[in-house]
């Protein structure tokens, strides 16, 4: 058997970004994935005349050649930008809010924004210029920090990013307050927290401005050809660099070494062994340290489960009979919440029958021609905060999913106007239980670990060295140091891949 520096498991957006890197650093390497396509939840599926993007509502920080974000470098610098055919986004979001009576939409842009902003919340122009000032240095703080890979210079921290250092312990709520911002722009802003799954309360300050201003400075994007396309450009990048991938080949168990209780091997599902003292496992710590390694020790154990399951997901993916505009659909993203107190909101997303929220995309307003023509695709995403799902009866199972699709369905035709009930050709489901099958995600979970004061993008970041507890084992992807999301996971394989070159060269 050919003998590897690293092996990969799991091809999701962190795996095949790490994979690359690896063999950028001169690595040999070796991906396994147990589905036959690369990508994980990154990738589409065909409901008759229709092709469903699976997840990728729009990728931000990836702007143009002109004004190109982190994650077109990043693309720029594993070699794969060309590969994809790119559409931008039309606008920011459409927030509506039945509670608060909020129908606003918002634009890309910084100037566009706080303009759009002055025109729902007068008065509102001098706090929200404050926060983009305030999103900008935290932008460059984050930008030093993982420069030196964590390992930052207090002096120059106070001295060059000072108000990043006075905001980064408190919450979104608490920072928006202190800077007077209204209420009804306080809302309207933080219309987007539903992407990184914790409310308002809990979620740092720092996280959620670096990735507003992210948004609304670089836009966002989407490959014509959905997320896979993302995908099988990665893929095909590991093959030009000399990497090995294996498909339909499942990892079920990680060696280790008897003496320092590092990695020696990975063995597959059909008895062969491979061995290795190097893997970057793209899937939970849980799932890793629970059913792959035998014998961890407790202070890995206390340590992951300390962390706590983010949101479980919930898609329902429609092709329409009719065109958006003959159903009056206008947007591309839409946020459709029962009130815009994040806590309240979280609360109710614990249950099923409490549950209506959704963020739902119809792709045709990005790229007019993703479907058949006379016809147009929507996706509807929401998700729970609690394993609620694990409540329900198998003989329960289909009527529930039926009853949630029609609640989501109620839902966008009562707050939007639109009627598309009547207009359904194609329609598919997937529960949290389809998440938990297809990608082996504990519960379904499809947002990692929940961002929490302690455990924030911050503290991780920081803290990587900390995380680094077995010798020759990392995390990419969702679980790890940069939190869930498609760009967020690209830099954790990014991150992850670099690392465990240095881990090889220290080695010799």
């Amino acid at each position: 058997m050919k003998k590897y520096d690293a092996v990969v498991i799991g091809a999701g957006n962190g795996g095949l970004v790490a994979a690359i890197r690896l063999l950028q650093g001169g690595a040999k390497v070796l991906l396994l994935e147990k589905h036959n396509l690369p990508g994980g939840f990154a990738t589409s599926f065909r409901r008759g005349r229709f092709e469903f993007e699976a997840s990728l509502h729009e990728l931000n920080d990836f702007g143009t050649a002109d004004n190109s974000g982190d994650v077109r470098n990043l693309f720029n610098e594993l070699g794969v930008t060309d590969k994809i055919d790119w559409w931008e986004i039309p606008e920011a979001y459409r927030v509506i809010s039945q509670n608060e009576k909020i129908d606003a939409t918002m634009p890309f842009g910084v100037k566009e924004f706080i303009d759009k902003m002055e025109f729902y919340v007068p008065n509102s122009r001098i706090s929200m210029e404050r926060f983009f000032e305030l999103a900008k240095e935290i932008h460059a703080a984050q930008a030093y920090s993982s420069s030196v890979n964590g390992k930052t210079d207090s002096k120059i921290m106070v001295s060059q990013y000072g108000n990043f250092v006075r905001c980064g312990s408190y919450s979104v709520n608490e920072v928006l307050l202190a800077l007077k911002m209204p209420k009804k722009a306080r809302d309207i802003l933080n219309a987007y927290w539903c992407y990184l799954g914790a409310h308002c309360d809990d979620l740092s300050f720092v996280h959620y401005a670096s990735m507003v201003y992210r948004y609304i400075t670089k836009g966002a994007s989407m490959p014509k050809m959905r997320s896979h396309e993302i995908s099988l450009a990665l893929a095909e990048r590991i093959k030009e660099l000399g990497g090995d991938i294996w498909f339909n080949t499942e990892a079920v168990s990680i060696n280790t070494d008897e003496k320092d209780g590092g990695v020696s091997g990975v063995v597959l599902a059909d008895g062969r062994e491979i061995p290795v003292r190097h893997i970057i496992a793209n899937c939970s710590p849980h799932l890793v340290y629970g059913k792959m390694i035998k014998n961890v020790p407790d202070k890995i154990l206390s340590a992951t489960n300390a962390r706590k399951f983010a949101g479980r997901g919930f898609t329902m993916f429609l092709g329409l009979n009719k065109t958006a505009d003959e159903l009056g659909i206008e947007n591309h993203n839409y946020f459709l919440y029962d009130t815009m107190d994040s806590v309240k909101q979280y609360e109710l997303m614990k249950k099923i029958d409490t549950n209506s929220v959704q963020a739902t995309v119809c792709l045709n307003r990005a790229y007019e021609d993703c479907s058949p023509k006379g016809t147009c695709m929507m996706y509807f995403t929401t998700l729970y905060m609690s394993d609620d799902w694990g409540n329900v009866e198998a003989k329960d199972y289909f009527k529930t999913k039926d009853k949630v699709a029609r609640i989501m369905i109620d839902r966008f035709e009562r707050d939007t106007k639109c009627k598309i009930a009547d207009s359904i050709e194609e329609i598919s489901v997937a529960t949290p239980m389809t998440y938990a099958r297809y990608c082996g995600h504990p519960e379904g979970v499809i947002y990692g670990y929940e961002s929490q004061y302690w455990d924030g993008l911050m503290p991780r970041l920081l803290m990587m060295e900390e995380d680094y507890m077995t010798r020759g084992l990392r995390f990419a992807g969702g679980y790890s140091m940069r939190l869930s999301g498609y760009s967020s996971a690209y830099f954790s394989g990014d991150i992850t891949g670099r690392q465990t070159v240095g881990d090889i060269r220290k080695e010799g």
